[in-house]
């Protein structure tokens, strides 16, 4: 298809319309050139679609911080197939993914949907995300381009970095994704170096697209384009949401004034179009009187120098994509359930295991301890938020097994709002007179529609929202109720109005409005048995096309207390022959929006963990997180497990993996310190609105090697349920082989890694870098050999005159993690 050819075709205006949004997730449709709407929609563990909705569920996969912790490229591969599976079923022709930004600080808010603190490793993992989405002929937006990693005044805050820095760590895992044939990118929110991202020329067009090549389009984040000019010759292409922005009219205006080169514009849509070619959604435009041609377009063009056979496949050419059929075996459904629970087993990562506790063998009663046993914490808050159509909770997960007899003791609720009310209710949306304007029923008593509403709404007459059931109490006494939203409310519990008024949105980030608004909470004396009325109404319009509805009801039994519950959980833990305390983080914790105040369990866990391993020596404690916690009870329990936010299958994989029917299989993507005051890295706080990276390449373990502290567990650290010998090396070139045993009585898979040490020391740079890793499977006695060929970049740094190879002898080392190297080996760089 000739997209030059089409370009001509459009005036100024058509083509300036094409440049942002039509509503919250979609660019419009041109039908007079073959051009569907390109429709967006947030991931990263699944697809929402247009509709932000408990009535429209998705697949839910685990955190990114657990897809990076299976450290195997083909699996995240086959969930990137399964999310453009999904993304096919909704209509979706863009995923707003993978976040690539780094662990800088434990504190981030948002670390839960990043994927590591190393740029290599995180880089290896996005780009598998990539192919693997974009092979199912949907495109991605590895975000946020760049150096946003961190949440505190992130719409304004300024980063300063020195350029070797932003090259060799911030960049370098975009660089990897675009050689990988990324279809598309996304500007960050956050300034660097004085500069607002959407107005960056110097990172979007001169280093991103003309120095790398990408041939892809760059969409703002949400709201992140606030200027004309600036943001247009500033390498962006897409500036969302829509219709009302800084482009439209004003954007149009500008060129016509001079002040914006048309070629700028004609480029911008060229880059809308490849994409659209590429996803399907450009197909030859109708003859009069005929009808356009349908197919899904993979494109087949030359590729853009990325080098990789999985990039060439997707489609990365200039443009020459042609429409076809999916690649060999694309077609063929994946199982999505299946799917999440292989990863999040894949992903769990045992930290401890003293005695060889798990797995669990001869155990005939187990306790299971926590309020995240029966409600489990599945996914981190934000943009990364879906509704799956079913979640297994730990609870769910090992009763379902029936050969052991589980007690469970909620111990204590480290939640700061009260749970969703889960009763099925509906919602009704009501004109000015509060007649009826369509009803559609809720799984529970939440309402949320972002950006576009219900088709059978009449937006133009809409003034209310109303959630309407009924709550039958198990308990007689004091039961608490909770309204979380922002807006006018009036909220009626069985014939009794007990909160009528208006919530303002806390601190001054928009987003926080509906992904965490406040709570109002209110106290009821209720009988057992006998139902009550529930009815919240949220006054609320539709503006331009576009409405915001985002508030629930909340629910709490009559509880005793913390002092009683602890006491009965304890007494649960001593008459079991194991406890498993399921210990999480909160909503309150991680979510997008802000970052984490520190780095404890949130609540009275900690006492709750001591005092059951006091009750129970066999004690295995499962941190459900989603980035690092403290442990203070370390010493005192033989078993840790950390399942990060383990998606929808979170239950029945802690079933497979404590009963050893699945081996954890993962690694730390990321150190976890021991103590707060010990991380290198920790400050997200910017001063005078600036975050200063003042330690440079030093992130991770790269800075925890050079200060000489020792965190609780090492970068790439992870038990399995067998043992391994590593028995040989061998370096040829760049190219290194090494020949593992698996020692132990099982079958195993063992994460093998490599990292290369510089020639000379200088403590201002890295001691060593993860430069390859290799997953291998063996059986009891079986010995396996690896080859992995360590990238040029690995031997480069960052100076004045650009990339610069060290030459010299450098060490390859080869171990289980960062802080456990077996092997080591020599290669030399000539001058």
């Amino acid at each position: 298809m000739d997209i030059e050819a089409l370009i001509g075709k459009l005036d100024l205006g058509t083509k300036v319309r094409l440049l942002t949004g039509t509503d919250m997730w979609s660019l419009p449709a041109l039908p007079q050139i073959g051009l569907d709407p390109l429709v967006m929609s947030d991931g990263p563990i699944g697809v929402r679609g247009e509709r932000w909705s408990p009535g429209d569920p998705s697949i839910a996969l685990p955190s990114p911080t657990a897809l990076a912790a299976t450290w195997d490229v083909e699996l995240v591969r086959r969930a990137g197939r399964l999310l453009a599976q999904e993304a096919r079923r909704k209509g979706v022709h863009v995923l707003l993914a993978p976040t690539l930004n780094l662990h800088r600080s434990p504190l981030g808010g948002r670390h839960f949907e990043c994927f590591s603190e190393d740029p290599y490793l995180t880089g290896e993992i996005g780009a598998a995300y990539v192919e693997g989405v974009q092979r199912g002929g949907v495109a991605t937006t590895p975000k946020h381009f760049v150096a946003n990693d961190s949440e505190t005044e992130r719409f304004t805050v300024n980063v300063t970095v020195d350029e070797a820095t932003l090259r060799e760590v911030y960049l370098a895992p975009f660089e990897r994704v675009v050689r990988a044939g990324a279809w598309g990118l996304m500007s960050a929110y956050n300034a660097v170096n004085g500069t607002t991202m959407t107005e960056h020329r110097a990172l979007q067009r001169d280093l991103l697209k003309d120095e790398w090549g990408f041939d892809g389009l760059v969409v703002s984040d949400w709201t992140a384009a606030r200027s004309t000019e600036a943001t247009a010759t500033g390498g962006l292409d897409v500036a969302m949401p829509g219709p009302y922005g800084p482009w439209g009219a004003k954007l149009e205006a500008a060129v016509r004034e001079g002040r914006v080169a048309e070629e700028v514009v004609d480029d911008q849509v060229r880059r809308v179009l490849r994409l659209a070619l590429r996803v399907g959604a450009l197909r030859p435009a109708p003859e009069p009187g005929g009808e356009a041609g349908t197919g899904v377009a993979v494109g087949t063009g030359a590729g853009n120098g990325a080098g990789t056979e999985a990039g060439t496949r997707a489609g990365t050419g200039a443009g020459a994509g042609v429409a076809t059929v999916l690649p060999a075996g694309e077609d063929v459904p994946v199982d999505g359930v299946a799917l999440a629970r292989e990863v999040a087993a894949r992903s769990f990562t045992l930290l401890r295991n003293e005695g060889g506790l798990l797995p669990l063998t001869g155990v005939r009663s187990v306790a299971l301890i926590g309020s995240a046993a029966a409600e489990a914490r599945i996914m981190g808050g934000g943009s990364a938020q879906v509704y799956p159509d079913r979640i297994v909770s730990p609870l769910d997960g090992l009763r379902g097994r029936g050969d052991v007899e589980v007690r469970h003791a909620p111990g204590t609720d480290p939640r700061i709002r009260l749970a969703t009310l889960a009763v099925p209710c509906s919602a009704v949306f009501l004109d000015a007179e509060g007649a009826s304007l369509a009803e559609h029923p809720l799984a529970d008593a939440e309402a949320r529609w972002v950006g576009r509403l219900p088709s059978d709404v009449d937006t133009d007459r809409l003034a209310a929202v109303e959630i309407r059931g009924a709550y039958t109490p198990d308990v007689t006494g004091s039961h608490a109720f909770s309204l979380v939203g922002t807006g006018a409310f009036t909220v009626v519990i069985g014939g009794e109005v007990v909160f009528d008024g208006l919530v303002s949105p806390p601190g001054d980030d928009p987003a926080t409005a509906f992904l965490s608004p406040p709570e109002q909470r209110m106290t009821l004396a209720l009988a057992s048995g006998v139902p009550v009325e529930l009815r919240a109404r949220h006054l609320t319009t539709a503006s331009r096309g576009m409405a915001f509805v985002a508030f629930s009801l909340g629910h709490a039994d009559p509880s005793p207390g913390d002092d009683a519950t602890i006491a009965e959980a304890v007494a649960t833990a001593a008459g079991a022959d194991v406890a498993v305390v399921i210990a999480s983080t909160t909503p309150e914790v991680e979510s997008e929006g802000f970052d984490r105040t520190g780095l404890a369990l949130p609540g009275r866990q900690d006492e709750l963990i001591t005092r059951v391993a006091r009750a129970n020596p066999r004690t295995i404690v499962v941190v459900n997180a989603g980035s690092p916690v403290l442990m203070p009870w370390l010493e005192e329990v033989p078993a840790v497990l950390l399942t990060w936010f383990p998606g929808q299958e979170a239950g029945a994989a802690l079933a497979d993996v404590l009963s050893g029917d699945a081996e954890p299989g993962g690694r730390l993507p990321t150190t976890w310190p021991l103590r707060e005051a010990d991380v290198p890295v920790l400050d997200v706080t910017p001063s005078g609105g600036e975050l200063a990276y003042r330690e440079g390449p030093l992130v991770g373990y790269r800075a925890w090697e050079r200060t000489g502290r020792v965190p609780a567990f090492w970068f790439g650290h992870g038990l399995g349920y067998t043992t391994w010998s590593y028995d040989s090396v061998a370096v040829t070139g760049t190219t290194v082989t090494v020949a593992v045993t698996n020692t132990g009585t099982r079958p195993g898979r063992e994460i093998v890694q490599f990292y290369l040490a510089p020639p000379e020391e200088d403590p201002r740079r890295p001691a060593r870098v993860l430069a390859g890793f290799s997953a291998v499977d063996a059986a009891p006695g079986q010995t396996v050999i690896t080859t992995v060929y360590l990238p040029e970049r690995a031997f480069q740094v960052w100076g004045e005159r650009g990339w610069r190879t060290v030459p010299g002898e450098h060490t390859v080392e080869v171990g289980r993690s960062v802080a456990d190297r077996r092997l080591s080996a020599t290669v030399t760089v000539p001058e």
